[in-house]
């Protein structure tokens, strides 16, 4: 079935996943007096999973342990949902035991101790998970939290994480070194079992420990708890990770972790104060739902981990030596909520530098173009494309103006100042025509009624249509929908800027971008390469590719690059306009991307740009790079990592 509820510019990225970690620091019922509910942690997590559902609609976890329980009593409480409104699900869930604790025992109810005894998730460490699934089916096991259970506290362990790791295979090779025996191969299991495994050795090594001081069992197990060293556990699992990744953990006794790798390409934020610790894959969020001054709340490091112990002391440590940072900047164009205060700023100025390409583009005619955007989320961009462009229009005011000079006149002057980038929403969505349809060879036509379009906005066969996307990746739907939709308009010619670069390289840190055949800026090259008779440039990259296969992925370059550097990128631009016209299109059509350089100077703190240049942050990267263009040469429509 086809969903027809999507933003239909930008090709439907889908997102990155999203996780919090909450750890409450006062007693339960300091949160019932100060605020009304000893429920104050999984209302904070329910609102900040829900303000982040942008990064995950898959699916949603939720994970949450009971500290200093008596013996018989559960402690950890779990629920995961693939329900269409997955995080609404499990909280009605959660408040279901709520209320079914107060109508079967409505005296005992309002005691804090007993409901934390009697009603699952009434747990000071909350973890929460949003999912986007990049591999694998969406079912209810491929829903994070993942737990490992054990009788004993500090050997029970639940982990979600934001992250996409290339060396799976690598990893589960040394899992069976290790003497384990996996049986599913995915880098979710891969990871759990990884941080299991040493995390039974440091329960192991603790037991030697106390034994040989003569404590008893039960002795031990709290000596156990207490001195458990989360950070060499870290240290010790992590150490042939390559990818991108938060990882957030929840060890049963109470310690918990939230650990991110060394380039900083998956993001993560922290806020603490005398009541609360929170970690979020996204600082607004945290600002909206505790209402903090974004001053307060931090970025956690690269290769550093925030380990918050049972007894609630918090510490920021080293984990992985730093590499240099390459936080990824897709988070910034497109994936991260806008309204994230340096977010927002970045937004403004990648539609700032795409200015001198428009100019030149539209001529310079101001008079004859109008300006729009579609998605919504490109909205930032369009007011900074917006500005940019009032600022070329003053220029030609105050110029205008001192021309003038003693002769100036009213008349004239209101004439110079009436002039302002032409502005119109040209495309609008018609809430009514809301519908699934099986069929995909009415889908096209369905999707032209879904969109409808602001009439006597545009001189027919006279202006320029200038309109904004975030991102450009595949181009399917701007052939087989928009451009026909924007032509009705009658417009002499069509531009579609994107605010980011050519997307020309597979992720492989989180976003689902990993075949290379998918990407309209990859079968532009292909299609220049063979056009000029140059297809054993294929062939021979074909076989460096393989070749650097047989290499440790350390050794490895990214042949893929080799395949752009025979064309220029207004050729290649140029060349996706040819292929994303549609045969029936009256206007012209022109496709302009947004420069390396634009990029870098906008989000100059985010220099993660491998889907753009093909420079990947870890070795894995240029890895998969190979393994996707080997795959497209044998015809494999499957995923390189």
């Amino acid at each position: 079935m086809v969903n027809l509820h999507t933003e239909i510019m930008s090709d439907n990225i889908q997102h990155e996943c999203g996780v919090a970690l909450i750890r409450l620091l006062k007693p339960l019922s300091f949160y019932k007096e100060k605020y009304g509910s000893s429920r104050y942690g999984l209302h904070k997590m329910y609102q900040l999973m829900d303000k982040m559902i942008n990064r995950g609609q898959d699916g949603a976890g939720v994970a949450t342990i009971k500290l200093d329980v008596e013996a018989g009593t559960p402690y950890i409480d779990r629920l995961r949902s693939i329900e269409p409104k997955a995080t609404q699900d499990i909280f009605s869930q959660i408040n279901d035991f709520y209320i079914n604790a107060k109508l079967k025992n409505p005296d005992a109810y309002n005691d804090i101790e007993w409901q934390k005894k009697n009603i699952p998730f009434m747990g000071e460490l909350i973890l929460g998970h949003l999912r986007y699934g990049t591999y694998g089916g969406n079912n209810i096991q491929s829903c994070h939290p993942f737990r490992r259970q054990n009788n004993w506290m500090a050997r029970n362990l639940l982990v979600a994480g934001n992250f996409n790791l290339t060396n799976v295979d690598e990893l589960l090779e040394h899992l069976v070194e290790l003497g384990q025996h996996p049986t599913v191969k995915a880098d979710t299991v891969t990871v759990m079992e990884k941080i299991g495994h040493f995390l039974d050795k440091e329960n192991d090594r603790l037991f030697k420990i106390f034994k040989e001081q003569g404590l008893n069992n039960f002795e031990i197990s709290k000596e156990i708890q207490k001195n458990i060293d989360v950070v060499s556990i870290l240290v010790e699992s992590s150490k042939r990770w390559d990818g991108g990744y938060v990882m957030a953990g929840m060890i049963g006794h109470g310690d918990a972790f939230v650990l991110r790798d060394p380039s900083g390409i998956r993001p993560a934020y922290m806020y603490k104060d005398d009541e609360v610790l929170v970690v979020a894959s996204e600082r607004p969020v945290i600002q909206t739902v505790f209402n903090v001054n974004i001053n307060d709340v931090k970025e956690l490091q690269p290769g550093h981990a925030a380990i918050i112990k049972k007894d609630g002391t918090f510490t920021e440590q080293q984990i992985i030596e730093p590499l240099e940072r390459k936080a990824c900047s897709f988070e910034r164009i497109y994936f991260s909520r806008g309204n994230d205060a340096d977010i927002y700023k970045e937004r403004q100025l990648l539609g700032r530098y795409l200015v001198p390409q428009v100019l030149k583009a539209i001529d310079y005619d101001l008079d004859n173009t109008v300006f729009s955007y579609i998605p919504n989320t490109a909205e930032v961009a369009f007011g900074g494309l917006v500005e940019g462009i009032d600022e070329h229009i003053n220029k030609i005011k105050a110029t205008d103006i001192l021309k003038m000079g003693a002769n100036i006149s009213e008349p004239a002057l209101s004439k110079i100042l009436s002039r302002h980038p032409r502005i119109h929403k040209v495309v609008l969505k018609d809430a009514k025509q809301r519908t699934f349809i099986t069929d995909d060879e009415s889908r096209d036509n369905l999707v032209n009624l879904v969109y409808d379009i602001t009439y006597e906005t545009v001189k027919k066969d006279i202006d320029t249509l200038v309109v904004l996307d975030d991102s450009i990746v595949r181009g399917t739907t701007l052939k087989q929908s928009i451009l026909r939709i924007l032509d009705r308009l009658h417009p002499k010619k069509i531009i579609i800027i994107s605010s980011a670069p050519q997307i020309r390289y597979p992720d492989c840190y989180g976003i689902d971008m990993a075949i290379l055949s998918k990407f309209i800026a990859f079968d532009a090259a292909i299609s220049l390469i063979k056009e000029t008779g140059k297809e054993s440039i294929l062939n021979n990259l074909y076989e460096k590719a393989k070749a650097e296969l047989l290499k440790p992925k350390e050794d490895q370059v990214n042949v893929v690059q080799e395949i752009y550097r025979t064309f220029t990128n207004e050729e290649i631009s140029l060349k996706i306009g040819d292929l994303l016209r549609p045969k029936d299109l009256k206007a012209d059509l022109q496709i302009i991307y947004q420069t390396i350089e634009g990029l870098h100077q906008s989000c100059p703190n985010n220099l993660g740009d491998w889907y753009f240049t093909g420079n990947y942050p870890t070795p894995g990267g240029n890895k998969v790079a190979n393994k996707a263009f080997v795959n497209f040469m044998e015809g494999k429509n499957e995923r390189a990592y």
